[in-house]
């Protein structure tokens, strides 16, 4: 029987989500947080242990106004169900719109691609409602095997329903978490998923500009360490003038990184509408980092394509090119009928424009000639 466990904005459920998010090694998981809560924990506690969502849960819920956590959290979950099922299909539904009888059919139907599926409904607190608890209930008693269901919501009641996926599953608060864990997370982020350093002054000033909105502040890190660059091979740590510089704005729009799920589109005007908005919302010199955002999509997407080509496991490939989410999954379907030949024109295009902004080449033609190569390869 697994055991529901909600996640307590407290010390203890902090820190397993901050070893599970702060940017783990590829060869530590959800068995690390754990073990490290387990650890944090006094033996004469009788809370029930903090944890990730695993593949032997058949329910899950992810409940909370922290996005970041709760994509975090799906990713992980993702990837402990490809490994136990190999090769899996995802379905999402709207959860404000959909007909409870439409998700239950899809977790209980055979999939026709692979033997598991993963069924996420979005908006779960406008799905859940006094009409579907008791169904959703009934399927938490007796779930099926060959699917787990995910609902992720802003905001999530406890009650009755809660007895049944503790049966079956796990619920955890995905809570925006206080302005001093949010520095430390910082810190650890920045190390293990940028290879890069930060330092606790450094990452106060970070976090007073961006709050302690984990998705805004991993954004910013990507681009911050970007820009501060190495020197003889080893990284140059995060300098508070180069975030005074570079983090002025605080909206979502304002990260060069959002450019490439439009990238990925195959939606000309889509594509370079968002192009537009992110220069438009960038500070100066941003079409440097954005630049680099085209060239690191392209460099996976060569991944991608070149390990389809020679019949490796895609899972493995997208883990080893650290591909989670909706980009994974448009980089995997692109990299079944794109051949290598072709991706590495694509880099090789990104790479000489990049070049030519830093000669002085007008950067938003250039960015959008890249932009319209991508939309051409993914339609």
């Amino acid at each position: 029987m697994m055991v529901s466990v909600s996640m307590e904005p407290d010390r203890i459920g902090f820190w397993a989500r901050w070893v599970c998010l702060g940017g783990l090694s590829r060869t530590r998981g959800a068995g690390d947080c754990y073990r490290v809560c387990m650890a944090k924990r006094g033996s004469g506690s009788s809370k029930s242990p903090s944890r990730a969502p695993t593949a032997d849960d058949r329910v899950v819920v992810l409940g909370g106004k922290e996005l970041f956590l709760r994509d975090q959290y799906t990713s992980m979950l993702r990837t402990a169900l490809q490994d136990a099922h190999g090769e899996i299909e995802t379905f999402k539904f709207a959860g404000e719109s959909v007909e409870i009888a439409s998700v239950l059919d899809e977790c209980r139907s055979f999939g026709l691609m692979s033997s598991h599926k993963l069924v996420i409904v979005d908006e779960a607190d406008k799905f859940v409602n006094e009409h579907t608890r008791p169904m959703l209930a009934r399927y938490a008693d007796d779930p099926s095997e060959q699917a787990t269901l995910v609902l992720r919501a802003n905001t999530w009641r406890p009650g009755n329903l809660d007895k049944s996926i503790a049966k079956c599953g796990v619920v955890v608060k995905c809570d925006q978490i206080e302005p001093a864990m949010a520095i430390k997370w910082t810190q650890a982020r920045a190390q293990r998923a940028y290879q890069s350093s930060i330092g606790p002054r450094e990452a106060s000033i970070l976090v007073e500009r961006l709050g302690a909105d984990l998705g805004k502040i991993d954004a910013e890190l990507g681009k911050l360490a970007t820009a501060a660059g190495q020197t003889e091979g080893k990284p140059n740590p995060i300098s508070e003038g180069l975030i005074l510089e570079m983090v002025a704005l605080t909206r979502e729009e304002d990260s060069p990184w959002v450019i490439q799920e439009p990238l990925l589109s195959g939606d000309p005007e889509y594509t370079l509408q968002r192009l537009r908005i992110v220069l438009e919302n960038s500070g100066k010199g941003q079409h440097v980092p954005v630049s680099y955002a085209c060239i690191d999509l392209a460099r996976k997407i060569v991944g991608a394509c070149e390990g389809a080509a020679s019949g490796q496991n895609l899972n493995t490939v997208a883990k080893d090119l650290k591909l989670w989410g909706p980009g994974r999954d448009a980089i995997m379907r692109l990299s079944k009928r794109v051949s290598p030949q072709q991706a590495r024109e694509l880099l090789d295009a990104c790479v000489r424009g990049d070049m030519s902004i830093k000669r002085s080449a007008d950067p938003v033609r250039t960015l959008e000639v890249l932009a319209l190569r991508f939309a051409a390869l993914v339609r």
